[in-house]
């Protein structure tokens, strides 16, 4: 909160994951080699691929200047995307990485649904409503645009829709040809799950407490214990 404070809260929250087919990785590695095979690889590629996005936001202003603030939805619609896309190359990237599911009643078991009781829903709340403008909710999370287009991909055995596309920016989705989430942080909660992604908790460490001298069976779940 102090830092939101001194410099404002902030516009984006923007997610990167490795693509382990990058062909920067690809063409480094061995004949029958897997990028698991090679993390020191893989991690320095994509160190350079966190810089490239660092610069396209910070010199190349891709979301504009440092002065210049996000404030209508009419904004967010220049910079944040939520629809299957027609161009096949950008399409392809984006049913490849930026569809979420299925989920719900077509694959109950999707690691993102949660079980309380006798409700089973997606944690991120997929699928999505399909709605015509960008707007906001009633508890300041924003509504992107999602119109039905009648436009369904199969994907998994499941025909899915604008509803399921997790929201993207064209061009660094083409650019970086890769997962890349974009958000609109339009809320102070937006702030606290920042905090709560990037603070995991402190160290754990696992111990056994044992009289001296004293014998016994080995019992492992008896021994370990997990505590901050």
């Amino acid at each position: 909160m102090a830092l939101v404070q001194r410099y404002g809260k902030p516009d984006l929250f923007v997610t990167m994951t490795c693509n382990p087919n990058w062909p920067e990785i690809k063409q480094e590695l061995a004949i029958g080699e897997e990028g698991k095979n090679r993390l020191d690889l893989v991690s320095r590629i994509f160190r350079a691929k966190l810089l490239a996005l660092k610069k396209q936001i910070m010199e190349k202003h891709v979301f504009g200047k440092p002065e210049f603030k996000i404030e209508t939805p009419a904004d967010y619609d220049k910079f944040v995307c939520a629809k299957i896309p027609s161009v096949d190359n950008l399409r392809k990237i984006i049913l490849k990485y930026m569809m979420h599911g299925p989920c719900g009643h077509l694959n109950p078991q999707c690691p993102c649904m949660k079980h309380k009781g006798h409700t089973n829903c997606c944690k991120s709340g997929y699928p999505k409503k399909f709605c015509p403008e960008m707007t906001t909710s009633k508890d300041g999370f924003p509504l992107y645009r999602r119109r039905d287009t009648s436009d369904e991909v199969s994907i998994c055995k499941a025909d899915l829709d604008n509803r399921w596309v997790i929201p993207y920016n064209p061009y660094l989705s083409s650019l970086f040809d890769c997962h890349i989430n974009l958000q609109v942080c339009s809320s102070i909660q937006a702030v606290k799950y920042l905090y709560k992604y990037v603070y995991k908790g402190h160290d754990r460490i696992s111990f056994n407490v044992v009289q001296p001298g004293e014998q016994r069976a080995v019992d492992e779940i008896d021994q370990f214990h997990s505590g901050r």
